[in-house]
């Protein structure tokens, strides 16, 4: 843009908003008297149906301008406390009438949301463009307002809006059901053959989807996906399944790796606060998923059933550094990808299978955050690596690294597939990966359906230690928002 000081360039933007502004208000005004809060966008002021309770007079203003900072899109504030801020927190009273208006400064299409108040602009596309939305601010804590454009978000065009007291946030209180991709279980090594016991319990629980979203989960043991069980060629298992006595639903369990009805279903469907049991035995090795089988079976695997058992060959696997347990799924809900509260199942977009959000072990930050996966230069990594679904294919991929062995469909009596670079795995199949790792620096895993990235589908590993420049050298200083 132009060098103009900084009252030239508000009074501009003032110069631009007002029309939309005043738009917006008046059409709020004219349907002034619904006891329903409100959120508008000027442009769809004048088909809003019903009276609206927002004042004619916006209690705060913002302008916000459109530009790229540091390589990110961005928000930056133009007038007031906010000015030359990047994507500022605006903080507005409890029960405020909020404007903000937004002025194109980068000739890109953008808008303006805030997905926790219903509200969101048309789209601008010219420099010099500007939009502005009108709500008002109904309960307090900390929402978010964004760019809704395919991958602006994911670009850096969020930010901020407080409402109320400093500090004072949403109540938003749920279990951390993400499963620590480290909890592998113990290998079998060269014993031989014996009698198991595995005790699990189906559970019907509250947990963070995001920072800033719950959804109900159900679960084995409280965790998504449920645990790794570890067990040999030729060993019997008894798989005693206990549904919680606070479920509202029956459950099950099939394993795909036991040879009987329903691999185990037919005799697990249990009733909340009940026992059910079986024995069998392995008979084939390899890497199998389990999930319930409960009609209808596609919301129970959804909502978080699902999980992998692992029958090791006579002699058990190859030993390996490090080995880590990640499994895909899907959540269909009926808000947006994004939105803010509680999230609730949605069984139309089950059976379209449009998943609002995709994530590695049941959250949408288990392996960017908490649970981002460590190890070391000179290190040799396996991963288990299963699709829940329930209805998506996977076309697993670790960014800059090529899988050395890939056991595909989870086969380990067949020979390994070798250097190979994405692999597909179906709902309700699985994969062994192994590589060694030659350079330090983060590694992103993905599904190369690279757009479901931005529903949640991604996650790290942290690889430290030496540099190694005969393999990988740059004068250039790594970007560390870098994707693909």
């Amino acid at each position: 843009m132009r060098v103009w000081s900084k009252m030239l360039y508000a009074t501009a933007c003032a110069a631009l908003i007002a029309p939309l502004a005043a738009q917006a208000q008046h059409n709020l005004h004219s349907a002034h008297g619904q006891q329903t809060p409100v959120a508008t966008a000027p442009q769809d002021a004048a088909t809003t149906e019903g009276p609206q309770d927002v004042a004619y007079q916006a209690d705060v203003v913002f302008t916000l301008r459109t530009s790229i900072a540091d390589g990110k899109l961005v928000f930056i504030g133009v007038t007031g406390e906010i000015t030359d801020q990047v994507n500022p927190d605006l903080r507005v009273p409890e029960g405020a009438v909020v404007q903000i208006n937004l002025v194109n400064d980068d000739g890109a299409i953008h808008d303006i949301a805030v997905p926790e108040f219903n509200v969101k602009s048309d789209n601008i596309t010219g420099k010099g463009a500007a939009t502005a939305v009108v709500f008002r601010a109904t309960k307090s804590g900390e929402f978010e307002y964004l760019c809704t454009l395919p991958g602006h978000k994911a670009a850096g065009m969020f930010g901020k809006l407080i409402v109320g007291e400093p500090g004072q946030k949403a109540s938003l209180e749920g279990l951390d059901v993400a499963m620590d991709p480290t909890q592998v279980g113990t290998p079998v090594g060269k014993r031989e053959a014996k009698q198991l016991t595995v005790d699990m319990e189906t559970t019907e629980v509250v947990g963070l989807l995001s920072s800033g979203s719950t959804y109900r989960y159900w679960t084995f043991d409280n965790k998504v996906p449920g645990p790794f069980i570890r067990v040999r060629v030729g060993d019997t298992v008894t798989i005693n399944l206990k549904n919680a006595e606070d479920s509202q639903h029956i459950h099950s369990v099939d394993f795909h790796a036991v040879t009987g009805p329903g691999g185990g279903a037919a005799v697990t469907q249990v009733a909340p606060g009940q026992t059910k049991s079986f024995t069998f035995k392995a008979l084939q090795p390899g890497l199998y998923v389990y999930h319930c089988a409960t009609p209808m079976v596609a919301q129970h695997i959804t909502n978080g059933m699902y999980g992998m058992i692992l029958v090791e060959p006579e002699g058990g696997l190859e030993p390996v550094d490090r080995e880590f347990y990640i499994m895909q799924g899907e959540l269909y809900t009926a808000q947006k990808h994004g939105a803010p509260g509680h999230q609730e199942f949605s069984l139309e977009k089950l059976l379209d299978e449009k998943p609002e959000h995709m994530m590695f072990n049941g959250t949408m930050d288990a392996l960017t955050g908490p649970y981002k996966l460590k190890a070391q230069v000179g290190e040799t990594v396996r991963i288990f690596f299963g699709v829940g679904g329930p209805n998506l294919t996977s076309s697993f991929h670790v960014i800059g690294e090529i899988f050395d062995k890939v056991y595909n469909q989870g086969s380990l009596t067949s020979p390994p597939l070798t250097d190979v670079q994405t692999t597909l795995v179906p709902p309700g199949g699985a994969t062994m990966v192994e590589f060694k790792l030659d350079v330090p620096g983060n590694y992103i895993l993905v599904d190369h359906a690279l757009s479901r990235a931005e529903k949640g589908l991604s996650g790290i590993l942290e690889v430290t230690g030496p540099e190694n420049p005969e393999i990988f050298h740059s004068k250039e200083k790594i970007d560390p928002n870098s994707g693909h």
